[in-house]
């Protein structure tokens, strides 16, 4: 299910510019040529806001929790500060070496550092003060992650979780077991105190959580 009709998606395309970059073309090319499910790609007009979002934001210290190909990785290290560094996780091990290939074509190898393995290991050894979170791995774990990074983050952080409507399985009450763990997810972002939150209808839903 499409949260935004084909042809109003297809017009914003068409007026939003923030990145442009031939490498983000052929890698979008080469996910869709060559990986399964290539829809988890974030895609031209959600990797513009995350790089647009970043950019606005400033941060120095980066955490993306699903590199998939490193499409996303590429589009919000376009903010990042002098100094500044992404960390990117992913526990899918095939992937590993398109997302190399592209993080480096665009020179952003020294900036981005790979990490293969679960997140929730991943994350504590770190020992990184986040400015800026994507959220975009196994939805089971949302809750997880944001239990685990929530106490760490300072005021001002924020958490950008990708998916949260699933297909608009979520909203619909769905009882799948992946929608079932986002509604909760999204409820559980909803009633705490310690932060702020918009759900965006963008793609497959973007929960922006800001912490206090």
């Amino acid at each position: 299910m499409k949260m935004t009709p084909e042809y109003i998606e297809e017009y914003a395309q068409r007026h939003t510019k923030v990145y442009e970059s031939e490498v983000l073309n052929r890698l979008e090319r080469k996910t869709h040529l060559e990986v399964m499910r290539p829809q988890m790609l974030s895609g031209y007009l959600q990797g513009q806001f995350l790089a647009f979002f970043s950019r606005m934001k400033k941060p120095s210290r980066i955490l993306e929790i699903g590199t998939y190909t490193g499409y996303s990785a590429i589009c919000l290290a376009q903010g990042l500060v002098e100094n500044g560094i992404l960390h990117t996780i992913d526990i899918n091990k095939e992937l590993e070496a398109i997302a190399t290939q592209f993080i480096q074509e665009a020179g952003l190898a020294d900036v981005i550092k790979q990490h293969q393995g679960d997140a929730m290991t991943i994350v504590p050894s770190l020992e990184e003060r986040w400015d800026l979170v994507f959220l975009d791995a196994d939805k089971l774990n949302y809750t997880n992650y944001y239990d685990l990074l929530i106490p760490t983050l300072e005021s001002g952080a924020i958490i950008v979780a990708d998916n949260v409507l699933w297909h608009g399985k979520v909203p619909e009450g769905s009882q799948e077991k992946r929608a079932s763990a986002l509604a909760l997810f999204n409820q559980k972002i909803t009633n705490d105190p310690r932060v702020n939150n918009v759900l965006l209808p963008l793609r497959d839903g973007l929960m922006l959580i800001e912490v206090i």
